[in-house]
């Protein structure tokens, strides 16, 4: 599997979040290339970014920082946060996305997803974010109806085959994941596609126990405080997954 590096943007600076409560952000690197480029340094390659402020706003607002960190680090990047409309999205690639993750509007815009899996093909994923059970959106502040198989189906029924999945209550906890809840999310996905997971890695015993699933479609990982906190290197991350 692999590890995907979090980079999360918010007022400017590199972030994290608890539960993906905007009141409980924490600054780790006032200069989110610094982060990134500290997590290539130590072996990463590929990075998972996300313009936090972009969520909130309903349009990317960080768009500067992508295009340091993609041109400067050499690694790919894939990018989300507030990608609601064509232009928006083409924006990102162009700042230097290899891939673009669409949140809300994948489910409030059936046509913009539509046309961005024709347009960029195999580098739109989506994100499936839960909290409650309920699929989130709105910057994890909104639910939607209809249940996560449902969600995951009809997504897949319009050629959407790549999802990130991110468990919300658990994000930022580092209590780890529920591991048979990730095996039931990543059978729901099946073989044909794939599925990065999020939320609440704080220990390579974490890690470990996601890669012994032996699922298919669970393609990658991504770690943010855990990384921050000291908790592991990259380079165990790396090993632990046998990315």
């Amino acid at each position: 599997m692999n590890l995907y590096p979090a980079i999360d943007i918010l007022g400017g600076n590199a972030v994290r979040l608890t539960k993906g409560d905007y009141d409980t952000r924490k600054v780790y690197d006032a200069d989110p290339l610094s982060a990134a480029r500290e997590w290539v340094e130590d072996g990463a390659r590929c990075l998972h970014v996300v313009d936090l402020d972009g969520a909130r706003a309903g349009a990317p607002a960080n768009l500067d920082h992508v295009e340091r960190i993609a041109s400067e680090l050499g690694v790919p990047v894939q990018f989300g946060g507030g990608l609601r409309s064509l232009s928006a999205i083409e924006g990102a690639i162009e700042a230097g996305a290899e891939r673009v993750i669409l949140g809300t509007s994948a489910f409030t815009d059936p046509s913009l997803l539509g046309q961005a899996l024709g347009e960029w093909p195999g580098r739109v994923l989506v994100s499936v974010d839960v909290r409650g059970g309920r699929v989130a959106t709105e910057g994890w502040t909104e639910t939607i109806a209809g249940g996560l198989e449902q969600t995951i189906a009809g997504l897949s029924a319009r050629g959407a085959s790549q999802l990130v999945y991110t468990n919300v209550d658990r994000d930022g906890m580092l209590e780890g994941p529920d591991l048979e809840e990730v095996r039931h999310v990543a059978q729901v996905v099946g073989g044909d596609g794939s599925l990065i997971y999020s939320g609440g890695i704080g220990q390579l015993a974490d890690l470990e126990g996601l890669a012994k699933l032996g699922e298919a479609s669970l393609d990658g990982v991504i770690v943010g405080k855990a990384l921050y906190e000291g908790r592991f290197t990259v380079a165990q991350a790396r090993a632990a997954l046998g990315d």
